[in-house]
């Protein structure tokens, strides 16, 4: 019998989010690091609603230390229909939209986590820069069972 996660399963989204309790600023307290984020620290996001239908997406970090300069870049996030306002395509650089699915989220919008449909992705999201080791332990039971490897998943470093 094989203990291997099967990471075939298919990633599902929470059923709604509300976007005017999603709005507002994140922090990145673990994620698969990526190309576009080396040497962050202090990484965080900011979401606001424009009045054209779409989500601003402000992201910021600090370069190779806690204390090093500021990088920033802002973004669209455009809602895919029928998702219950739960996968959002993200664009960065015309014409490119990344697949941005909201796959977990606390009841009072204390937490979220993010990924896409292959697994390439996955972020970890609170409202604070520090997050109760409990709840973090059980978002990670729970991306476990979803097929995530949580091998890859690398806490950021916050103030």
């Amino acid at each position: 019998m094989s203990t291997t996660i099967s990471t075939a399963q298919p990633v599902q989204t929470v059923p709604n989010v509300d976007l005017n309790k999603y709005a507002g600023k994140w922090f990145e307290i673990a994620s698969y690091p990526q190309p576009f984020q080396k040497g962050c620290h202090c990484t965080t996001a900011e979401y606001s609603l424009s009045d054209k239908g779409y989500v601003i997406v402000e992201n910021r970090c600090n370069r190779k230390s806690i204390n090093g300069k500021q990088s920033y870049i802002k973004g669209k996030a455009f809602v895919d229909k029928n998702s219950g306002n739960a996968k959002l395509k993200v664009q960065f650089f015309w014409p490119f939209k990344g697949k941005y699915w909201i796959i977990d989220l606390a009841d009072d919008y204390s937490y979220a986590v993010v990924s896409n449909p292959t697994k390439k992705y996955l972020w970890i999201l609170s409202r604070t820069s520090k997050m109760n080791e409990d709840v973090y332990q059980q978002i990670l039971s729970r991306l476990k069972e979803k097929g995530f490897d949580l091998n890859k998943l690398q806490k950021t470093v916050q103030i």
